[in-house]
């Protein structure tokens, strides 16, 4: 049926496709059991081929039609109720008590200006916020669910909210299905519905008919958006969409949850409890003081309350905000995705990275580089095969002199097997790709490569040997079998039927017959080569030189029973021979490596390759060290079996030892971290299988591979690295260490520009002066000055030596004990120079308001310098400059542009009891307010003498 004539039909079926949820076409149903449906039928019914997918015009008309694949979502907050929600603060409360009480007591411009203070707070926190949503739901787009859908005959990786009722769906293990789909095509297919049904264990699929009253549970031919799948692949027509799929009639499923608060952010709502306490404590203290003193009752409330207020960091949660969505957008930057914001907070505290090896250390570009087959004096024979990358360029060799399947037929058979015992695609050159191509698994990919090279016509050779069944590479057994009925009979064994199996050479050699692994008989079995020995010797060999090492065999004239698996194929195997494949360690991982050495975190390589394979990588990326290297490394390897053997409290005692965990079963990834976690670690742990996914979920920060990874396990993690790289992942570390430190600065600024103004004004009270300040200047410096500056500092880019310094221990206080002692040193400078000038102003007969006026400028100026000296603990001020953080240069300027209105603007002058300053004045203020970055700089000098 023609493409127009396929999309008349579904125009005409209308909206009866989606699964009869929705609204049906006049003469359709009032729904469509899809499940009751043949392949054929419902394919029809959609007006689509199954062997060339819908078109692009077809796909366009439905997407028009039935809408985005997509439940429906809470529309972002508008601006008016962000607006709103800045009310909901205590401060606020308290805020505008005193502006009641401002306007009961006469002092109507007070009032105003509080009103003003607190309207332009709430225009701020409006934009920081809604800004960092916008980030957030950016950042949220980049990880939605891909799928692999066949369009106009070529597959192709969809946005799962593209596909539409009609569309071929490609899935294999560890894919999240993203549409509601009858089955077309299925082996050993197994989906996991606990998400939508309730069955705890996967259901096995199936392509037949069931009868039209079959539960939805017990719809084996039918895969439902929202469910993944756990073993097995297959082809599945897309039949509904959105909210017409069962997970969008449920309406409970259409709610976006709502993160819980991460444990910084409980951490900083306890601390901010404690000080509005203390703010309560200091504004009794305040009150009885000034009473004690005799001071009007009035303007002692107003300072009262405005000191309060300045006690409480209320800036302090937004910067938190801004804090996390600037450092998930400079992740994004690098390649890591954040899932879940508390990853970027424990990012900070790693102190352990498991890493994969193939792609995430290595290039994952792999390449065949030595053929081994049994047999000859020596117990078998190694071959070269010379090129690189994707090309088939090259060709096998032995003692440097080419040599062709018709001179070796044992190697025409081993590339005979690993052509038809393969999924991949070698894919040529062509408008959309500028060089050869692997569509599918790149070890997979390699091999089609190597037959090419020898002049194997892969095409000719796969339709002249049609697949009958076949076992999907199985993670536990790390064993892949196809069946053939074969119609070349060109080889002996060739002609009828039989499997090809291909895996890790433990695993294949433990299918070998009886006369193989002895060596006792026979072609391809390797006549005295003393069998499965031999091969083990030669695999090791390979392993030892960095190659990852597959075995091949045959049982002759075999059937597959899918059904029951791999085990009856045990005993009846052939060996065919053994591929080497090099994966060369990407060249920023070595760096990347000895950056976790320096920044106190240690890198251990979890892979399925033979251990001697990983710990050849290991050593030449510094993970482990090299045999007679001296020092404290890590420097010995051990593989799943091993593992298996051991008690826990050998685990325990090993642990420190180990660099290398091999040929590792994804559920052994789970107890290695929850052993490193039981001696303190915290554990970042990279994987991409569906298998994968408990490890990803149990570890501090699961990271997934946005390029090889399953659905599955991006679901489980908190991070996804859209490069599969170690080094992003390293980077991610350096940004949440970037993004702690941030929060830190904040709080010391925050601190340190409130406690001075404490001091200043208790040493006034007790030394029987005039209030220094007056509540409006004080709301003005905390509000105002501090709101232009608090936000930019979250902003600061990183200062180069965050993996310098060990992991940020997890129970680390949000004011430690350094804090405590910089708080205290720039408080004390600051308010010693502001009560001293107030002080001599006074005993100069300088008008209250005029000394009030130069007060309140010298503290709002010894803020400027304070943040400038919050950039860092160590490093000097005058080297590290404001133009590194262009929004805190920003917000400096801002911060002065409002101060100099509020001198020199008359109406700001009625309302804020200012009076404008002369120059004369303003340069010993300036001079004075640098003090404390004099002081700062004097502490800093000395503690990095110390260190």
């Amino acid at each position: 049926m023609p493409p127009v004539a396929k999309v008349n039909q579904v125009a005409q079926v209308g909206r009866g496709v989606q699964d009869g949820h929705g609204a049906q076409a006049a003469h359709e149903p009032p729904a469509v059991a899809w499940h009751a449906l043949a392949p054929d039928e419902a394919a029809v019914r959609l007006g689509v081929d199954p062997a060339l997918g819908l078109d692009a015009a077809a796909v366009a008309q439905r997407r028009a039609e039935h809408g985005p694949n997509a439940l429906p979502e809470p529309p972002p907050r508008p601006l008016w109720r962000l607006f709103a929600g800045q009310f909901k603060s205590p401060l606020i409360a308290i805020l505008f008590v005193a502006a009641v009480l401002a306007v009961v007591l006469g002092h109507l411009g007070d009032a105003a200006v509080i009103l003003a203070v607190v309207i332009v707070n709430a225009v701020v926190g409006s934009f920081q916020e809604g800004r960092a949503e916008r980030s957030m739901a950016a950042l949220r787009r980049l990880s939605e669910l891909q799928v692999r859908v066949l369009r106009g005959g070529a597959e192709q990786a969809v946005p799962a909210r593209e596909l539409v009722p009609g569309d071929m769906m490609l899935l294999a293990a560890g894919d999240a299905v993203g549409a509601d789909a009858r089955l077309l095509e299925a082996a050993q297919l197994q989906a996991a519905e606990a998400a939508l049904t309730g069955e705890s264990v996967p259901v096995a699929k199936a392509v037949p008919a069931l009868p039209e009253a079959t539960g939805l549970a017990d719809r084996r031919c039918m895969v439902y958006a929202g469910t993944h799948l756990s073993g097995g692949r297959a082809r599945a027509l897309v039949v509904a969409t959105g909210t017409h799929t069962e997970v969008g009639r449920i309406a409970a499923l259409t709610e976006r949850a709502v993160e819980p608060p991460t444990p910084l952010e409980r951490r900083l709502a306890t601390f901010g409890r404690a000080l509005v306490v203390a703010a309560i404590v200091l504004f009794v203290l305040v009150l009885a003081l000034g009473f004690a003193r005799g001071l009007p009752l009035a303007d002692l409330l107003m300072v009262a309350i405005s000191q309060m207020v300045s006690m409480v960091p209320e800036g302090l949660p937004v910067a938190m905000t801004i804090a996390l969505a600037v450092g998930m957008q400079r992740m994004a930057a690098r390649g890591a995705i954040i899932r879940r914001l508390s990853a970027v907070e424990t990012l900070g505290s790693t102190t352990v990275i498991c890493s994969d090896k193939t792609g995430t250390l290595t290039k994952n570009e792999m390449t065949a580089v030595a053929l081994w087959l049994p047999g000859g004096e020596k117990g078998g024979r190694e071959f070269e095969v010379s090129g690189v990358g994707y090309a088939p360029a090259g060709a096998v060799q032995h003692g440097g002199a080419a040599v062709t399947m018709a001179a070796e037929p044992a190697i025409a058979a081993l590339l005979q097997a690993v052509v038809l015992c393969n999924d991949a695609e070698l894919q040529a050159p062509g408008q959309d790709r500028n060089a050869w191509s692997v569509l599918g698994d790149p070890t997979e990919g390699a091999l089609l490569v190597l037959a090419a090279k020898a002049g194997v016509d892969v095409a000719a050779l796969r339709s002249g040997a049609p697949r009958t069944a076949e076992l999907p590479f199985d993670a536990d057994a790390k064993l892949m079998a196809t069946g053939h009925e074969m119609r070349l009979g060109q080889e002996k064994g060739a002609a009828g039927r039989c499997v090809f199996v291909k895996g890790a050479p433990e695993s294949v050699l433990r299918l070998l017959s009886s006369a193989a692994r002895t060596g006792e008989g026979g072609e391809g079995g390797g006549e005295g080569d003393g069998g499965s020995e031999a091969a083990r010797a030669a695999a090791e060999a390979m392993a030892l030189r960095a190659l990852r090492v597959l075995a091949v065999a045959v049982v002759d004239d075999g059937v597959l029973d899918a059904a029951a698996g791999f085990p009856p194929l045990a005993g009846r195997a052939r060996l065919l021979g053994l591929v080497g494949e090099i994966d060369p360690p990407r060249d920023e991982a070595r760096a990347a490596v000895a950056e976790c050495r320096r920044a106190g975190i240690r890198p251990l390589m979890v892979t399925g390759d033979h251990k001697l394979t990983g710990l050849a990588i290991a050593r030449e990326l510094g993970i482990a060290r090299r045999e007679g290297q001296p020092g404290d490394g890590h420097d010995s390897a051990i593989d799943g079996s091993e593992l298996e053997r051991m008690s826990e409290p050998e685990l325990m005692a090993a642990l420190p030892h180990i660099a290398v965990f091999a040929r590792v079963q994804p559920a052994q990834k789970l107890r290695i971290v929850q052993a490193l976690q039981a001696r303190g670690e915290v554990v970042a742990m990279t994987g991409d299988g569906v298998n994968d996914a408990p490890a990803l979920a149990r570890a501090d920060v699961g990271v997934a591979m946005g390029i090889t990874g399953t659905e599955v396990a991006k679901s489980a993690s908190r991070i996804v690295l859209t490069d599969d790289n170690f080094a992003t992942l390293v980077a991610a570390v350096e940004q949440g260490r970037v993004v702690y430190g941030n929060l830190k600065k904040v709080i010391l600024y925050l601190f340190a520009t409130s406690v001075d103004e404490v001091i200043v004004l208790l040493l006034a009270l007790l030394a029987g002066y005039p209030l220094p300040l007056a509540a409006v200047q004080i709301l003005w410096i905390n509000i105002v000055t501090e709101g232009t500056l608090t936000v930019n500092l979250v902003m600061d880019p990183a200062s180069g030596r965050e993996m310098q310094r060990p992991p940020v221990p997890r129970d680390d206080p949000l004011f430690s004990r350094p804090m405590l002692v910089r708080t205290a040193l720039m408080a004390l400078t600051s308010a010693a120079v502001a009560f001293g000038w107030f002080a001599w102003r006074l005993r100069e007969g300088v008008p209250i308001e005029t000394v009030r006026t130069e007060v309140f400028t010298l503290v709002a100026v010894t803020q400027w310098f304070n943040v400038i000296n919050c950039q860092s603990s160590t490093a000097s001020a005058l080297r590290l400059g404001l133009l590194r953080n262009r929004w805190l240069l920003g917000g400096v300027l801002l911060s002065i542009a409002l101060q100099a209105l509020v001198l020199y603007a008359p109406p700001l002058n009625a309302m804020f009891h200012t009076v404008p300053l002369a120059p004369a004045v303003l340069l010993p203020i300036v001079a004075l307010a640098s003090s404390v970055l004099w002081v700062e700089e004097l502490r800093k000098a000395l503690a990095r003498r110390v260190k």
